[in-house]
């Protein structure tokens, strides 16, 4: 159902160098590029994309409230090793990797650099 899903971010070059390094982790790469280099789209070839942009009128990005990613992780392993990994590269804690909702599933929360909140999730 999902086809996309794109965030906000101030500064491309520093969005695409967080985003390179720990969407690699899964599989993912640049896989769409905007002409005027706003916007960059990753895949890991498994369905949606998850896209950056450069807000189109100019105003600052503004990540929302009640807004979040989720980004699904194969094990509650790789759910640690993400949120390590976005917190390595200049990531705030928003929630420490771990079950929820007893044990129904897991997530760890992140802010990335232009404070849009990420979830590593798996059940």
């Amino acid at each position: 159902m999902l086809a996309y899903s794109t965030i906000g971010v101030s500064d491309m070059a520093k969005a695409t160098a967080f985003y390179d390094e720990l969407l690699a982790e899964l599989g993912a790469k640049q896989a769409l590029i905007g002409r005027d280099g706003d916007f960059v789209a990753y895949s890991n070839d498994t369905g949606a994309l998850f896209g950056l942009a450069v807000p189109f009128n100019g105003e600052a990005p503004n990540p929302g409230n009640g807004n979040m990613v989720a980004i699904g992780c194969s094990s509650v392993e790789q759910i640690a090793s993400l949120h390590a990994k976005a917190l390595s590269l200049g990531a705030t804690d928003g929630g420490e990797p771990g079950p929820r909702a007893d044990g129904a599933f897991s997530c760890g929360y992140v802010y990335d650099l232009d404070g849009n909140k990420l979830n590593f999730f798996h059940m």
